[in-house]
C-alpha cells in the first residue's frame, strides 16, 4: 500500500469531524433538512475514507464486519420497533402521538428513534457494501 502522508494526515483530522456531522444531521433532522438516511451517507462515508486511506484491514479491524452486521439488524428492529410499540400502545404502526404522554412528545420520540434505526442502518449497510466489494477478488480476505 502506497504511504501518502500528508492524505494520511488530513484524514485524520477530517475523519472525526465527518463522523462528528453526521451525528449533527442525525439529530437535527427533526427540525430541518437531513436526518437518518443523510446521517447514515455521511458516516458510512467517513468508514470508508477510513478504509480507503488506512487500509481494508485496518479498517475491518476498527469496524469488524460482524458488528456492522450486528447495527444493520438493530437499526432495523429499532425502526420496526418503534412502529409495533405504537400498535401495542394503541395506535397504527409508526404513529408517534401515542408513544408518550403528550402527542407532542411522542412525536419527537418516535422521530428520533425512526431515524436514529434508519442512520444506524444506512451507515452500516454502506461500509458492509464497501468492505464487500473492496475484498472482492482477494484472497487474504
Amino acid at each position: 500500500m502506497i504511504r501518502h502522508v500528508i492524505l494520511r494526515a488530513l484524514s485524520k483530522l477530517l475523519i472525526p469531524l465527518i463522523m462528528l456531522f453526521a451525528l449533527y444531521v442525525q439529530f437535527h433532522g427533526d427540525y430541518g433538512p437531513g436526518g437518518g438516511f443523510q446521517a447514515g451517507v455521511i458516516f458510512g462515508a467517513a468508514i470508508i475514507l477510513y478504509a480507503l486511506m488506512f487500509g481494508l484491514e485496518a479498517a475491518k479491524r476498527v469496524f469488524p464486519p460482524r458488528v456492522l452486521e450486528f447495527f444493520v439488524a438493530f437499526g432495523l428492529l429499532l425502526y420496526g420497533g418503534v412502529g409495533i410499540e405504537a400498535i401495542l400502545l394503541g395506535g397504527n404502526f409508526l404513529d408517534y402521538g401515542h408513544l408518550a404522554h403528550e402527542p407532542v412528545h411522542g412525536q419527537h420520540l418516535g422521530i428520533l428513534l425512526v431515524e436514529l434505526g434508519v442512520g444506524i442502518t444506512v451507515a452500516a449497510v454502506m461500509a458492509s457494501i464497501f468492505f464487500l466489494f473492496a475484498g472482492r477478488g482477494r484472497s487474504d480476505v
